[in-house]
């Protein structure tokens, strides 16, 4: 978690001026939602992003199994 908050601070927070909470909250969600949950690297997922895993597991479960699999 202590990553995360790091990743968000270095990435996002310190280059901004938030006119609001409200603005803040809506910029940070973008962001968590939009480019850290789907784009980001993970080396859990062998350094891919959650979106490439998941179309490699999905292409690997639906190639068709070789003979005498």
């Amino acid at each position: 978690m202590e990553s995360f908050w790091a990743t968000l601070k270095t990435e996002l927070v310190e280059e901004l001026l938030f006119a609001s909470h409200a603005a803040a909250r809506c910029d940070i969600l973008l962001y968590i939602e939009g480019f850290y949950n789907l784009r980001r690297r993970h080396s859990a997922l062998g350094y891919l992003s959650p979106v490439e895993f998941e179309r490699r597991h999905l292409g690997a479960l639906s190639a068709p199994k070789a003979a005498g699999a």
